[in-house]
C-alpha cells in the first residue's frame, strides 16, 4: 500500500504547490487591486514602491511563476524569505512573537514553511521546470 502511494507523490505535492500559489496570488491583487477584499480600508490600492507595494509584485509574480513551476526553488526560497520577514516584521512586532494565533500570523509562517518545503522538494509533477530540464 504505502509502494502506491509513493507513486502518487508527486502529484500531491503539484496539487499543494498550485492550491498555495493560487492563494498566494490573491494577496497580491488585493494589495494593487483591493480584489476580493479591501487591504487598504477601501483607499485604494498599495504604492508600487512601497513595502507593501513590494510585497505586491511577489506574491502575484511569485504566485504565478511558483503555480506553472517555474524556477520554483528560487522563487520559492525567495517567498519564503519574504513570508518570514512579513511574520517577524509585521506580525511579530504586534508582540506574542511565538503565539501567531494572537499577532494574526498563521498565515505567514505557514507560506513561509510550505514555500521552504518547495526549495528542497522541488515542483513535484505537471511543472515548467520538468520540461525545461529534460532538454
Amino acid at each position: 500500500m504505502n509502494n502506491k502511494l509513493n507513486s502518487y507523490a508527486p502529484y500531491a505535492l503539484a496539487l499543494l504547490r498550485i492550491i498555495a500559489a493560487y492563494m498566494f496570488i490573491w494577496h497580491g491583487t488585493a494589495k494593487f487591486f483591493e480584489y476580493p477584499v479591501s487591504m487598504t480600508g477601501g483607499n485604494g490600492g498599495v504604492a508600487l514602491f512601497s513595502q507593501y507595494g513590494l510585497a505586491g509584485v511577489l506574491e502575484i509574480g511569485g504566485g504565478i511563476l511558483l503555480a506553472l513551476g517555474l524556477f520554483t526553488r528560487p522563487v520559492a526560497f525567495l517567498l519564503s524569505g519574504q513570508m518570514a520577514v512579513a511574520y517577524f516584521m509585521v506580525h511579530g512586532a504586534a508582540g506574542n512573537i511565538l503565539m501567531p494565533l494572537l499577532n494574526q500570523g498563521e498565515l505567514a509562517a505557514l507560506y513561509s514553511v510550505v514555500f521552504f518545503y518547495f526549495v528542497f522538494a522541488g515542483p513535484g509533477a505537471l511543472a515548467l521546470d520538468n520540461k525545461i530540464c529534460k532538454k
